[in-house]
């Protein structure tokens, strides 16, 4: 979606050109995009000019959505996902419940835009991981 919103803004992109781009196996891409085409977030145009171009703004789209479409959920263990039953007695639960509602927030709280921005001002976030 990300690579469709950058090279989209004139012309269609094509399916070969974003697995070129993204380093992305095409027959994977296809399953994917296949995914997002049937959930209107993209629509396609087949022929010469063919390609695909996002169905809104990129404003409209936040990366949780484009997750939730393509995997389903964003939980961090399936039981939070699927109710495993011991839930009430879990306390595990408190704290996957919590990763998940942060993970959430952020991707929830970005769009695509978001990203095209940060990608136009060449930022990137450099993290520093501690030492355990």
């Amino acid at each position: 979606m990300l690579d469709i919103s950058l090279n989209g803004t004139e012309d269609n992109v094509k399916i070969k050109d974003i697995a070129e781009r993204q380093d992305i196996p095409l027959k994977y891409l296809e399953q994917i995009v296949s995914t997002l085409n049937k959930a209107g977030f993209v629509k396609g145009k087949k022929g010469p000019n063919g390609g695909y171009r996002l169905s809104r703004p990129p404003e409209e789209y936040t990366v949780g959505m484009i997750i939730k479409v393509i995997e389903g959920n964003t939980a961090p263990v399936s039981c939070l996902a699927d109710d495993c039953g011991r839930s009430d007695k879990c306390v595990s639960m408190i704290l996957w419940k919590k990763l998940d509602d942060a993970v959430n927030s952020v991707l929830d709280g970005t769009t695509l835009a978001d990203m095209m921005d940060w990608s136009s001002r060449g930022q990137l976030i450099e993290i520093e991981i501690p030492d355990y």
